[in-house]
């Protein structure tokens, strides 16, 4: 069975261009996806009016819903939908990302792309606390979208981490790049694998002066280009298109990613949550804020949203 058959496109209300909903049309063209535009809308002085009765708030809620409605059904009026099937969904909810995660959870969406934002003065993507929250929490893929093109013949990359033996890790890589090469084949696109491993750290060589740092490198880029190596097999992926470079996982992405002018990049997420993810922060996260194309980010089999009942 195809995948992507039942898209949920996140709008932004805040405009009439919705590059997410042409990313979706232009996704559901190969897949004969059924696309829910999703709008949640919230205004916290409705709720305030104290003096107007419950019933009457829930009127003035339902006349702002329904002049969202006409507003959305315009937009997708306006635009070549190719005889695709579009849902229209807006709810009256104070935190987007919770309504998103719900939808995904009880209408069981394949995939949530929504678009991203661009600082008009400084020209970089400005990512919101809905990407974020949807990046740790939307159990489902989210395909972030920004200006880039998916042109045919175009490039896919995927980001692994072929130098861990961990079981996580291994499954992620395998669904990873299995996602990279089913979507190769939809939008007609070839798949490039590339995987980061650290240098000799600074510690060492200052506190042990005789250890060879370069024999050490050359060691580890061995050891992960065979694990490469042995990984793109399975997937039938020509070892021209695998990358093994040193660095930090966002520097080498980043940099592989501008080198193949990549439409889109996809990588795994682990979900943190809570303070850990404040503390912490997420190795896709800072990959994330630097690239300058689509982004489909992943979580590990088996992941359940913290926003599951």
């Amino acid at each position: 069975m195809e995948k992507y058959q039942n898209i949920l496109v996140v709008i932004d209300p805040t405009t009439h261009e919705q590059k997410a909903l042409k990313r979706a049309i232009e996704l559901a063209v190969h897949t004969k996806a059924v696309i829910t535009a999703f709008v949640s809308i919230f205004d916290f002085s409705y709720e305030m009016t104290t003096m107007l009765s419950s019933e009457e708030r829930e009127v003035m809620r339902k006349s702002v819903i329904n002049d969202r409605e006409v507003w959305l059904d315009d937009i997708i009026g306006a635009m070549e939908t190719h005889g695709l099937t579009i849902k229209t969904n807006v709810i009256w909810h104070n935190r987007p990302f919770e309504a998103i995660v719900e939808q995904v959870i009880s209408k069981q969406h394949d995939i949530v792309i929504k678009g991203t934002h661009q600082h008009d003065k400084l020209k970089s993507v400005i990512f919101t606390p809905t990407d974020w929250h949807l990046l740790r929490k939307c159990p489902s893929p989210v395909l972030l979208v920004k200006d880039h093109q998916w042109p045919k013949n175009g490039n896919i990359l995927a980001a692994i981490n072929v130098g861990s033996d961990e079981s996580e890790h291994q499954s992620l890589n395998h669904k990873i790049t299995e996602e990279a090469v089913n979507l190769s084949k939809i939008i007609q696109a070839n798949v490039h694998l590339v995987n980061s491993f650290p240098g000799t750290p600074v510690n060492i060589t200052i506190e042990i002066p005789e250890f060879n740092s370069s024999q050490y490198n050359d060691s580890m880029l061995q050891h992960h280009k065979e694990a490469m190596t042995e990984h793109a097999a399975k997937f039938e992926i020509p070892p021209e298109n695998t990358l093994v470079e040193e660095g930090l996982p966002e520097d080498v992405i980043d940099r592989v990613s501008q080198r193949l002018d990549a439409e889109l990049v996809i990588l795994g997420t682990v979900g943190r949550t809570g303070f850990s993810a404040a503390l912490i922060g997420n190795t896709a996260e800072h990959v994330i804020d630097r690239l300058n194309c689509d982004v489909l980010a992943l979580k590990p089999q088996g992941y359940v949203s913290p926003l599951a009942s």
